[in-house]
Formats: structure tokens, C-alpha cells, sequence
């Protein structure tokens, strides 16, 4: 089985903000499997369980077989992602390498993806309350580029806000290839999904 969870703020106020890249990313999975339909919506389909929305279903492996697959939305807002994806865990219990988080990094130029095994939290507050939860760093994340904020912004302001429309663009393509790294690492495993989506050359263009 495979847990993938998208950080982000439930809320109206916070749809389109910087902050809920990984929420858009998880709907452009759910709409590729199928899940859901042209006309439905993730958070309207799913159920309200492990303080999270979800949906469930299988996906079919190469070679054969299939995998259930979790996806999950924390809605304890991001700084309490951890307590999420926890209880998702103990419940089906899995192990650190059976999931995926997928969020926002300022870091990386906006529409950029990286994926890794493991590693630091990279000052994302997200990621620092899923590593204190599960007590480990060893877990696979999808990071998506929003790009750093302007110097006249706060970090906190600049996830909080919008993209603006030349970001929209280039994360509207973004969040689509985040699927497919998604189901990449379901079917292939994280090795797999690392060689097709970190490439030097992974950089977004207009």
C-alpha cells in the first residue's frame, strides 16, 4: 500500500495560495486515476477520516498485481500536517518508505520538481511537524517551486498569497507532472521516479 499526502489549509480563503501547491498536486492524481470526474471536486468526494480528506482505490503495477493507494489532505492546517499523516499510518501500518508528501518550496524556482529519499525539512514547517510526528527524517517528498518571496515580503505572506500569472502557468504544468511522478513512484518505486523527475535539466520554461 501507498500514502500520499498533500500539505496544504483547508479553507476558501487559502484555494490558489502558494502554500496549497500540494493540495492542487493530489487533485491532478485523483483526476488522472480517475477518481474523480471533469465536474467533481477532490474535497467534495472524499471522506472526512485521520483529521485529513481522503480517497482510496487501487492502481494497476506493470507487470501486474495492483496497489491501494491513500491519498490524503491533513486539514489540521500545514504546521500540524504530522498528526495526519500518523494516525493514516498506525491505522494501515506502514512503514516511512510507503509514503509520499507532496508540498511547496521556496526554494526551488517556481514550476521546478525535486524528489528525494529522505532528508531535512528545509525550513518548511510542514515537513518539520511530519518528521516530529513519525520520528524520522526517512521518508520520501515531492518538493513543487513557488519560488523565494521578494525581499519585501515575509516567507509566511508570500505562501499565504497567490501565484501571480506568470507562476500560475508555469505550476498549472507543474502540478500535472507531479502526478506522474506520483504514480511513477507507485508503480516504479522512489529510484524510479527520482531518475525521471530530478534531472539537471528539470527546469520550468514559459
Amino acid at each position: 500500500m501507498r500514502l500520499v499526502v498533500g500539505l496544504g489549509n483547508p479553507g476558501s480563503e487559502f484555494i490558489g495560495t502558494r502554500h496549497n501547491v500540494g493540495w492542487d498536486a493530489l487533485d491532478a492524481v485523483a483526476a488522472r486515476l480517475g477518481w474523480i470526474g471533469p465536474a467533481q471536486q477532490f474535497n467534495q468526494q472524499a471522506k472526512a477520516k485521520f483529521d485529513a480528506l481522503t480517497l482510496d482505490g487501487t492502481v494497476p503495477i506493470p507487470g501486474g498485481g495492483t496497489e491501494k493507494v491513500l491519498l490524503l489532505k491533513p486539514t489540521t492546517y500545514v504546521n500540524l500536517s504530522g498528526r495526519a499523516v500518523a494516525a493514516a499510518m498506525a491505522f494501515f501500518q506502514l512503514g516511512p518508505d510507503q509514503v509520499l508528501v507532496v508540498l511547496d518550496d521556496m526554494a526551488l524556482p517556481c514550476g521546478r520538481l525535486r524528489i528525494r529519499k529522505g532528508g531535512s525539512d528545509g525550513g518548511h514547517n510542514g515537513l518539520r511537524d511530519v518528521e516530529r510526528a513519525l520520528a524520522t527524517q526517512d521518508y520520501p517528498r515531492l518538493r513543487i517551486g513557488i519560488d523565494p518571496p521578494p525581499p519585501y515580503l515575509s516567507g509566511r505572506d508570500y505562501v499565504l498569497g497567490r501565484f501571480t500569472e506568470p507562476q500560475r502557468k508555469l505550476v498549472d504544468v507543474a502540478t500535472q507532472r507531479a502526478a506522474d511522478a506520483v504514480l511513477t513512484w507507485i508503480e516504479k518505486g522512489i529510484d524510479a521516479a527520482m531518475n525521471a523527475y530530478n534531472p539537471e535539466d528539470n527546469e520550468p520554461s514559459e
